[in-house]
């Protein structure tokens, strides 16, 4: 028996479906910046990463610097969009509200957006204090390195082999493998594509889940089953 103590959630894309949103600004100004990419190949390449570090991706592929003005720009674009249009995703009160134990939020986004997604969909009442975001460790702690999942078992004194973190990129995923922590997939939210679970299993995810309404019954199997991390 390999039961859980922590159940850590990412939230972008698996509490909120937000990562549309974000896709959608964020093609937009590389687009009018000269860099021509659509809001799918945003999801499908991105989804996951700060908008620093897709920045940053981009420069080296085209060896051009990208304005430093669109840093800005995107946080402020996409916060007012969020704060319009972000709704929460389909069974997460549902699954919240039957999976038993702690619980905490692990992400890339800021602390002050993810107190305002959380409390415009409701559910932030869940988490209590134990929402966390990488970017409140310092400078360049965010997934895909470990450090935000391990700070978060660090607060419940929680081993990470004694976790499970539901996760929607293969950037989270790879960060939670590198925790030590065993991890379940999430394709529900709009930002999805064609060959996205099979990128979480390739990426390390045991299993993965297109409905939020599954993941109790799903961590309830995951407990009973014998894979190793």
């Amino acid at each position: 028996m390999s039961g859980f103590d922590l159940t850590i959630f990412d939230c972008d894309g698996v509490l909120v479906d937000s990562e549309i949103i974000a896709a959608r600004v964020e093609s937009k100004l590389l687009n009018e910046a000269g860099y021509p990419i659509s809001v799918e190949e945003m999801g499908e390449r991105f989804a996951g990463m700060t908008w620093k570090d897709i920045l940053l991706t981009i420069e080296k592929e085209i060896d051009i610097p990208l304005s430093a003005s669109l840093l800005d720009k995107s946080e402020a674009l996409l916060d007012q969009r969020l704060a319009r249009e972000v709704k929460i995703i389909d069974g997460v009160v549902f699954a919240l509200s039957r999976l038993k134990g702690p619980r905490c939020i692990c992400s890339n986004s800021s602390s002050a957006r993810l107190d305002m997604m959380l409390t415009k969909v409701g559910i932030k009442e869940f988490f209590a204090s134990h929402i966390y975001s990488a970017k409140d460790l310092g400078p360049d702690r965010v997934k895909p390195k470990p450090d935000i999942f391990l700070h978060g078992a660090a607060q419940f004194g929680i081993a990470p082999n004694k976790a499970v973190v539901v996760e929607d990129s293969v950037h989270g995923v790879h960060a939670a493998r590198a925790a030590g922590m065993r991890v379940i997939g999430f394709t529900g939210a709009s930002h999805t594509y064609p060959s996205h679970a099979d990128r979480l299993t390739d990426a390390g995810a045991e299993t993965v889940i297109s409905r939020m309404t599954d993941l109790p019954a799903v961590i309830a199997a995951m407990e009973n089953w014998a894979g190793a991390i």
